[in-house]
């Protein structure tokens, strides 16, 4: 077994605590994993290195075959391969995830393969012009969407049906439509439309007149004998095919309907199954992570193979990319033979599996180090922490701080240290990660916004240097 020689960069501050990390690693390792050593840059925040700086301080790396850097470090790392000649890699943002970044349960999972086609559905498409439904079709595709399936509203002509899903098609979509009227259904397969939404026994003669692949549903709620004729008419005649047995919402069936898709898959263990999952996310005032969670569950027990989603409510705005994130967990998950936990956060909106990587004690240590004015916050299971050289402070409500800090003549210092201690607040509160100069991590729910973590120190000091002249 190679052991690989690592060379760890960091600051003044996290010194100490990243050799004590690195030691256990080491101790609680049957084979030890590597030889390290580490190089502190004098800085004393190492989430503030970049690789200019870096460069310009480490004169060498010895026998390394690889620097590690905090992963809050900014920056093009391939300059430190050019200088050093070996790779630089970003570790955890947090030095106390490390043993996960090394060990079984750090090697980031490959979250690239699904087993699940999603069909995302624009609801409203008779009401859209042509652009703003190819725009809607390229917001879904970049949440995930295998399909985009154009929705038909009752007693609501959809005069350019036939142009939709032309403009579609060109544009490299696959296209469905869903619709009750035969007729529309049928002008759909003839302009091209991939897949038909929904084909009863009643209705199947449309499959015979287009080659659309049709989505098969009972003829009536909960008719199970009549899918299963439909099924039936297609495989004698070779047609493929999808079969749904029509997701239920709760209280209206919901239990019955679960059922439904199980005997489904029992009878015919080969057959292209789909689930509509929008009469659960749209219909539930309750947060769709979660609820995609459990549906992607039973979707993979159940060797589902594509669902049809919407993004219609408010409170489901996210539901397609949240499909997405759901069916590549529970691919790997089910692949590995694991539970679906450790593969990845996207589902974690409110809460946090680790919340508080360090407790009280261990804040009091690296506040005892801290040797300048700057303030640094943290969160513990205690409380909000904030300390500098001249104290250390825990308290949850950010207004008990204000009048112990001496900001009151620094605006900018002022400003960041509210927004700061409100994230800190609110992350103690809901048991999330704090991670200071860093957005809150909503899973998908964020789009995380970059921003320069140095300019309100930049501007702190801009006005003290203008008021002390």
């Amino acid at each position: 077994m190679t052991i690989e020689n690592l060379l760890f960069v960091t600051g003044k501050l996290a010194e100490k605590s990243l050799d004590k990390v690195l030691q256990n690693i080491q101790a609680n390792s049957k084979t030890p994993p590597f030889k390290y050593r580490i190089e502190q840059v004098g800085v004393s925040v190492a989430a503030l290195m970049t690789p200019e700086l870096i460069t310009r301080r480490l004169k060498d790396v010895g026998d390394a075959k690889k620097i590690i850097l905090p992963g809050l470090c900014q920056g093009d790392l391939s300059q430190l391969h050019r200088q050093y000649g070996i790779p630089a890699e970003r570790g955890p943002n947090d030095l106390k995830d490390l043993p996960q970044y090394f060990g079984q349960q750090g090697v980031a999972p490959d979250l690239s393969q699904y087993s699940v086609d999603i069909f995302a559905e624009i609801v409203d498409a008779p009401d859209l012009s042509l652009a703003a439904i190819l725009a809607k079709a390229e917001q879904y595709k970049a949440q995930g969407a295998n399909v985009i399936d154009l929705g038909c509203l009752p007693n609501k002509p959809f005069k350019h049906l036939a142009e939709a899903i032309q403009l579609l098609k060109s544009n490299g979509f696959k296209v469905s439509v869903d619709s009750i009227q035969p007729e529309e259904l049928l002008l759909a397969g003839n302009a091209g439309a991939d897949y038909l939404l929904s084909l009863t026994e009643k209705t199947l003669w449309i499959a015979d007149e287009v080659a659309s692949t049709p989505i098969l549903i009972p003829a009536k709620p909960g008719n199970m004998a009549s899918l299963y004729r439909a099924i039936e008419h297609c495989l004698k005649h070779n047609k493929p095919f999808i079969a749904d047995a029509i997701l239920d919402p709760i209280h209206f069936g919901l239990a019955d309907s679960i059922v439904r898709y199980s005997k489904l898959r029992k009878k015919y263990p080969d057959i292209n199954i789909m689930m509509g999952v929008g009469n659960l996310t749209e219909l539930t005032d309750a947060d769709t992570t979660g609820i995609n969670a459990m549906l992607f569950g039973l979707i993979s027990e159940m060797n589902i193979n594509a669902v049809l989603a919407t993004s219609v409510s408010p409170h489901a705005v996210n539901a397609i990319a949240e499909a997405d994130a759901a069916r590549r967990i529970m691919y790997r998950a089910k692949e590995d033979n694991r539970l679906p936990r450790g593969y990845s956060n996207r589902l974690l909106g409110l809460h946090d599996r680790k919340p508080f990587p360090y407790n009280a004690a261990e804040i009091d240590e690296i506040a005892a180090q801290i040797k300048d004015p700057s303030f640094r916050i943290m969160v513990s299971e205690a409380g909000v922490h904030v300390f500098n050289r001249d104290g250390h402070q825990l308290a949850v409500d950010p207004f008990r701080f204000y009048p112990k800090l001496g900001v009151e003549q620094d605006a900018s210092h002022a400003f960041y240290l509210g927004i700061e201690l409100g994230r800190a607040q609110v992350a103690w509160q809901l048991k999330k990660r704090y991670v200071q100069d860093e957005e809150l991590s909503w899973g998908i729910d964020l789009l995380q916004n970059k921003r320069d973590k140095k300019s309100h120190r930049e501007a702190s000091l801009a006005e003290r240097k203008l008021k002390n002249k």
